[in-house]
């Protein structure tokens, strides 16, 4: 509240002195006495009509209405020369110099007027109620806080600890502190409104007012974005010394722009000329320039921060630097420099060329400290979600609309008129101005498409449990998103590029009836690369494949990486790459779907009892099931099918179990190892191929005693 008394004792301060300076300036010269004899009352009647708004506006369109001077031809309509804009300025600067002379006559003229209006009234009556509407207004506004003292502790007590606690306080603060300022202007200019005035006095009155308004409005606002009294509910990171110093500059200028503007705007209302108020509103521009100079060179500057040994101190940026100083001062000088010799094209070129990327940052940075996540800093790399890049991507874009609006109203370019007449420099810049709303629209409306994807990709990378329903929705979006955000991203590139052919007057029809041809045309000298594209498409729609699955297609197995328009990529478990078009791709054989029957077999000798093989499997299969690393993964638990064969020296026992995809190979090795174990503790042997050689008569023996040895037949096949 200390800032709030402080602008508002200046901006009275301020008002006193002009209004002092204007009482003065009505006051007669020595060398003419006035004139003892009170205002004949048709002179008064004559001043009430000219300071009638009617009156003056019926004499301001009389003024226009005069025929003006034949002007050269122009060869061309459209935007004036350098030489015509260079010929404007100094036709500008020498009609300033030639009103210098008339500023004291013109100024004692406009205080005469106001004398006059003032004769019955009295100035310090005036400057009494001014100031009592002011009070008023405070008065206003202090029921305001007393009948919202509840609010505003609430408000105070407001938890700050999520995105979404943080802009509701934001949005509470915003609300509370348009209270605020509707308190003051329905105590103080609601009031005023209330009563009958005369014009004279009512414009004067009421435009004071209008610019107290303006001050409490700037006070409002900087406490509401930088927070001043504390960093609790700061908008815009800064440090606290840095808050409150450009919290005051901005409401130091805020109130002097405003005062300025009425005073200027009242001198014209008593009847001072154009080229008057243009030398009075130059004057009091200095008064602005001098407050950007000091807030340049008094600005708080960051405090260095430590460095560790060893370690490179970081640079600091030109801004902070005497030389950013230097140029920042210099920039200030040619703003006013630009706006004295009327050269507005280039003064708000200017503004807008350095205003617009601060204001990016600053807005920037306002959201990723509003958006941060909970826990994290603003010096967190964190990646911004879906409200920070919507807010941040839209803010950028609306400011950089709205400068090249301003661009376009300076330069005197209208954007929406597409006209042949114009010439060739206005429309080319009208169509770089529109190019740039359109790429501005495309990049909105791209990043938000492209966080929505990144989004919904993030979710399902998620891990779960990966035979689930969910798992496999998830492994199909992480396959057609990618797709998804590729065509997305060509689709608003085209769009984008034929709104802005149009916007700089090219007729895109025929390029849309060429492209069409040149698609045709390239369809059929493209075969091969059109049949990869449309076969891909169908396999997706078919769910063919996911990102992350077991395929085999011919020749070529492995895991799905990832696949483009026209290919996709297998891993080999091996290790190598294949890269497959989708047309040579043909049938799939996909080895990563729901489940796996993996089917085993051992061989066991002649006199085996085959019932207490079958019990033993059955219980391998129990104890197996029961182990926490294979349990999850099997789906029905090992059992013995029955003897498969009989074989030379072997009965085949057949076995099988059903798993889970890519799981069989695991639980297949430890299965084996039980089963051998099994076995060996209840006394039964697996079968080995044997030879028996028997003594006696007959074509063995005599082989044996020949000393020939006996080929041992071959093992039964599987």
């Amino acid at each position: 509240m200390t800032v709030s008394w402080m602008a508002i004792r200046t901006a009275a301060l301020a008002l006193v002195v002009a209004l002092t300076a204007l009482a003065g300036a009505a006051q007669p010269a020595p060398a003419q006495p006035a004139p003892a004899e009170p205002t004949p009352a048709k002179v008064k009647e004559l001043l009430d009509l000219l300071a009638d708004p009617g009156v003056r506006d019926w004499l301001a369109k009389q003024q226009h209405a005069r025929p003006a001077p034949a002007a050269p031809p122009a060869a061309t309509t459209g935007q004036p020369s350098l030489g015509a804009r260079m010929a404007s300025v100094r036709e500008h600067l020498s009609t300033l110099a030639a009103a210098v002379p008339t500023v004291p006559d013109e100024l004692a003229r406009a205080g005469n007027i106001l004398g006059l209006e003032f004769e019955e009234k009295g100035l310090f009556r005036v400057l009494l109620l001014i100031v009592g509407f002011v009070a008023l207004g405070f008065g206003a506004e202090w029921l305001y806080y007393w009948a919202g003292a509840r609010v505003e502790r609430w408000i105070v007590a407001l938890p700050l600890d999520s995105v979404e606690h943080r802009l509701r306080a934001v949005a509470v603060r915003l609300a509370y502190g348009t209270g605020i300022v509707a308190a003051f202007a329905i105590g103080s200019v609601g009031a005023f409104l209330a009563l009958d005035w005369p014009p004279l006095l009512g414009e004067i009155v009421l435009s004071y007012l209008v610019a107290f308004l303006a001050v409490r409005l700037a006070l409002v606002a900087g406490r509401f974005i930088l927070a001043p009294g504390g960093e609790r509910f700061r908008i815009l990171p800064t440090t606290t010394p840095a808050a409150a110093f450009w919290h005051r500059r901005f409401a130091l200028f805020v109130g002097w722009l405003a005062f300025g503007w009425v005073t200027v705007a009242l001198t014209g209302t008593l009847g001072v000329s154009l080229d008057v108020r243009r030398i009075v509103a130059y004057v009091l521009g200095l008064g602005l320039l001098a407050i950007g100079l000091e807030a340049v060179w008094r600005r708080p500057r960051p405090a260095p921060q430590p460095v560790p040994d060893g370690e490179r101190a970081p640079a600091r940026g030109w801004f902070g630097g005497v030389a950013g100083t230097v140029l920042l001062s210099i920039y200030f000088v040619l703003l006013w420099l630009f706006w004295v010799a009327s050269a507005m094209p280039l003064f708000w070129l200017a503004v807008v060329a350095v205003a617009l990327p601060a204001t990016m940052a600053a807005t920037q940075r306002a959201v990723n400290h509003i958006l941060r996540p909970p826990g994290a800093t603003d010096a967190d790399a964190a990646s911004p979600g879906l409200i920070a890049i919507s807010l941040g991507r839209g803010l950028r874009a609306a400011l950089i609309v709205g400068a090249v609006v301003l661009l376009a109203h300076a330069w005197h370019v209208n954007l929406a008129d597409m006209t042949a007449g114009d010439a060739l420099t206005t429309r080319l810049v009208r169509g770089t101005l529109n190019v740039v709303v359109v790429a501005l629209v495309t990049d909105f409306v791209w990043h938000i498409l492209k966080a929505l994807i990144d989004r919904k990709l993030g979710a399902a990378q998620a891990g779960g449990s990966p035979d689930s329903e969910e798992a496999r929705r998830q492994a199909r979006l992480r396959t057609l998103l990618p797709i998804l955000r590729n065509v997305l991203f060509i689709v608003l590139l085209v769009m984008a590029v034929l709104t802005a052919l149009a916007s700089v007057g090219i007729e895109i029809g025929p390029l849309i009836a060429g492209a069409g041809v040149v698609g045709v045309a390239v369809g059929f000298g493209a075969q091969t690369l059109v049949r990869d594209i449309f076969s891909g498409m169908f396999y997706l729609l078919d769910d063919a494949f996911r990102v992350g699955e077991y395929i085999q297609s011919g020749n070529y197995k492995g895991v799905v990486e990832s696949f483009s328009l026209r290919s996709i990529k297998l891993r080999h478990h091996r290790g190598p790459l294949y890269t497959v078009p989708f047309g040579v791709l043909g049938a799939i054989q996909n080895m990563s779907r729901d489940w796996v029957i993996d089917k085993m077999g051992v061989g066991v000798t002649y006199d085996t009892d085959v019932d207490k093989v079958k019990k033993l499997i059955k219980q391998i299969g129990k104890e197996l099931s029961e182990i926490p690393e294979f349990a999850p993964h099997i789906l029905e638990p090992l059992k013995m099918q029955g003897v498969e064969q009989f074989g030379d020296y072997a009965i085949r026992i057949r076995m099988k179990i059903k798993t889970k995809p890519g799981q069989q190979f695991t639980i297949r090795r430890r299965a084996y190892a039980m089963i051998k174990k099994a076995f060996e503790a209840n006394g039964i042997k697996f079968a080995s191929p044997t030879v028996t050689v028997a003594g006696g008569s007959g074509d063995a023996a005599a082989v044996a005693r020949q000393g020939l040895e006996l080929v041992q037949p071959p093992p039964a096949a599987s």
